[in-house]
């Protein structure tokens, strides 16, 4: 699996390129503000597992007046490094590393 280029963004995290994302659309459930907002995040020039992250908040564009915060590029480097210590690796396997960031952290 591979994140699309287009409305990614890249960061450093210890030395190492990673590309993350956040979809521009909700999904009908996170524009319910029924489902957290997601962002993907991958490392770049290696062809690996995703790290597939629920956030403790709505997505940006929900339909219902939900509070938004947005995902800076701090919150996604921390994220990288929680989820490194906890076993995630960036290399080839078929299924996607799930994390959730528990609310206020």
């Amino acid at each position: 699996m591979a994140l699309v280029k287009k409305g990614s963004r890249l960061i450093t995290v210890d030395g190492l390129t990673y590309r993350w994302r956040v979809r521009g659309r909700p999904t009908y459930a996170q524009g319910l503000c029924e489902r957290p907002l997601a962002v993907a995040v991958e490392q770049v020039g290696r062809k690996g597992s995703v790290l597939l992250v629920s956030m403790p908040q709505e997505h940006p564009g929900n339909w219902i007046g939900g509070s938004a915060v947005p995902v800076l590029p701090s919150t996604v480097a921390a994220i990288v490094r929680t989820a490194l210590a906890e076993g995630w690796q960036a290399t080839p396997s078929r299924t996607a590393f799930l994390m959730t960031v528990p609310r206020g952290r």
